[in-house]
Order: C-alpha cells, then structure tokens, then sequence
C-alpha cells in the first residue's frame, strides 16, 4: 500500500491542525515531541517514504483516544497500523518488549506444530469435543510460562473462572489444543502475512469444529476476530460474543446471583473493550451485581479511559511506566482498594508497574473476583 493509499483510506488529509489528538494522547502528555498530528502532517507534506524511517511511529499505544475526540473523524491509529506495515515491508521494524518472546510464539503457530493448551480447561471445569459454542482463550496460557515464575500472578485464574462462569449458566463450550493466538500483536507490529496466517488457522477449526459462536473474554481477541479478520480472510460467518455482555444479560434474568465481597474497586476500562468495541456497561453491571461491592470511578473511565501504557508488546519503555503510574495515582486518588481490570495484558501491565512504586491499591482480573463471588 502505498502513503497516498494510506493517507486515503484513513482520512488523515481531513487534518485540521487543531491539535485535539495531541492534547488527548497518553504518550504526547509525557512525550511532548510525540505528536499524532504532526505525524500525519509529515505524511501530508513529505509523500514519500520518510514516515517508515519515523520511531515515532512505533511509539503510538494505538489506544484511539485521538480519533474518538478528532472532530474530522481521521483513524489515526488505523493510520499508524498501515505505516508499520509498509516500514516492516521495507525492513524496519519497532523494539520488542520481552525479548520479542510473545512475538516468537505467534510465527511459531502459523506452522504446523503440535500443542497442548487445554490441560488446564480439564481440571477446572467441563468443556466439550464439540458443539454450538467455541470459547477462545487466546494468549493466557504463554503470558503464564513467563510471568508466574517471575512475578508470581497465577495469568491462568482468570480463564478458569471464565469457564466456571460459563458452565454457572449452562454452557459446556468447546476449547481445542490448536488453538492460536489471534494474532492481535502481529497484525500491529506490522507483519501482516503471518497474521493472516493466524486468522485462517483459527477461523478454519472452528469452524471445522461445528461452533457457530465464539465467545471470547479478551479483549484484544474480540476485536480482532471482529474487525481485523475480515479484512485479511474475509466474512468468516461465526457469531462473536463478549464474556461479559453474555453474563450481564444472564445476571439480569435472575438465574444466578452473587454473595457479598466487602471491597472498594474501581474499574479500568480496557482501550479495545471501551473505546473500540463500546462495552463499558456490562463490567459495571457485574461488579454493581456484587452485594458489598462499591464501585468508584477514576478521573478517566469509560470513552475517556487511559490506556495501560504498552501496545502489543511494543516499545515499553519510560513513558509506558509513567502512563501507568499516573493510572494506578487515579486508583488511589478515588480510595479504591482493588483496581479491576478486563483484560490480561492490561494486569501484567498494571502490575509491573506496582512492582515498582509503593501504593496502596491492589491490582485483580474481573473474571476471577466474578467467580469468587458467584454463589455456588
């Protein structure tokens, strides 16, 4: 694709130079050279290659907050998906967080290897060999193998209680050892071909598994399968579901309850789940549902969020930490005693940060503090 393509697929000659963008970006708050709108201006100008050599570039959170206030609708983050493609097709590439290890793992996946990812589904509740619902994991089961030794947090909690949740309101869903990843941190690192790879794995079993729907707790894998398969593989025809708007809409019948959990939490809204797929309610409705439970907003909540300060294993870096720190400020500020979070790479995040400054606040995945409290 090239700049004159992407410039027009995501309307950045729309640019009014109102600086709306720079004001909103978590990175241009603590990064003052970081511009989202000074970037495209440089594409605007300069049509040639210059905005692949750009770091900048690799910088972007791809958090949306400057096309969700941009009052010429521009895509920015769409925009900076698309120019990293082009610079990894040129050769350039971003710095990798982790020893690029997650990254590693997903082009593993695109080849023909033998997995064994389900182990852990068998021990903690009933899943089926088939049947019309598929429940898509996704990459909890690596996040584990590097951060339960180091760090200590059990990343696999939060899926097990998903599908503990899941068998409360009578659902036995499919899980299958070969499942991949779904390819979120490829597609904006650039490497478009083996995301694609990816997609026709993923969408091919399930679909071969007989599921008509897939119902997902991550974030990242919701969007992905939604908006950005699509686009590489076209229309794949399965119905795509949050967890959370599935048990909201369950809790709301009156099948099941919850017991009381004496708490102060505040909730953080994942950029993918809030900004960009808008479920902001449903989490709510669950941590409201809880008897004992009092929910205090921070300064930044629902479209307004702020982002946990990394973007698909991307340029941690110094700025990434101070975006997190000023997060974890806003937790403490409104007294919360648990900040929630929705999504496992938002936890990791959040919680390297604490590893590192003394707040008084602890950091617990929705689906896990859900499932301590459903009443059995």
């Amino acid at each position: 694709m090239t700049l004159a393509n992407i410039i027009d697929s995501t309307k950045a000659y729309y640019c009014l130079d109102c600086g709306i963008c720079t004001g909103s970006c978590p990175v241009s708050r603590v990064t003052p050279d970081f511009s989202p709108r000074l970037m495209v201006e440089k594409a605007l100008m300069d049509q040639d290659e210059t905005p692949y050599e750009d770091v900048n570039i690799w910088a972007c959170l791809s958090c949306g907050q400057c096309s969700a206030r941009c009052p010429s609708k521009i895509d920015y983050p769409d925009f900076v998906r698309k120019v990293r493609a082009e610079a990894v097709r040129a050769g350039k590439g971003g710095v990798t967080a982790h020893r690029g290890l997650f990254q590693g793992i997903m082009r593993i996946q695109t080849l023909n290897v033998k997995q064994s990812k389900t182990g852990w589904a068998r021990g903690a509740g009933k899943i089926s060999a088939s049947g019309d619902t598929y429940y898509f994991v996704g990459c909890s089961p690596f996040f584990d193998i590097e951060f339960r030794n180091d760090w200590g947090l059990d990343v696999m909690d939060a899926p097990k209680a998903v599908l503990k949740l899941l068998n409360m309101i009578g659902i036995e869903p499919v899980i299958h050892d070969d499942e991949r990843c779904c390819g979120h941190d490829l597609l904006w690192n650039g490497d478009i071909d083996n995301f694609r790879r990816l997609a026709q794995l993923n969408v091919d079993l399930i679909r071969n598994l007989g599921c008509k729907r897939v119902v997902f707790q991550c974030p990242e894998g919701y969007m992905t399968f939604k908006k950005y398969y699509p686009e590489v593989i076209g229309d794949h025809g399965l119905e795509l579901v949050h967890f959370y708007e599935l048990l909201a809409a369950e809790l709301k019948t009156g099948r099941f309850g919850f017991n009381g959990l004496e708490a102060t939490v505040t909730y953080h809204d994942p950029c993918r789940l809030g900004r960009q797929a808008g479920i902001m309610d449903a989490p709510r409705v669950l941590l409201e549902g809880i008897p004992g439970v009092t929910l205090k907003e921070m300064e930044h909540n629902r479209q307004s969020g702020l982002c946990c300060g990394t973007s698909a294993w991307m340029s941690c870096s110094s700025c990434s930490k101070e975006i997190q720190k000023q997060r974890l400020n806003e937790a403490v500020e409104v007294g919360a005693e648990v900040l929630v979070t929705a999504c496992p790479k938002c936890r990791l995040h959040l919680s390297c940060a604490l590893r590192d400054v003394e707040m008084p606040v602890k950091i617990r995945d929705l689906n896990d503090l859900l499932a301590e409290a459903v009443k059995a």
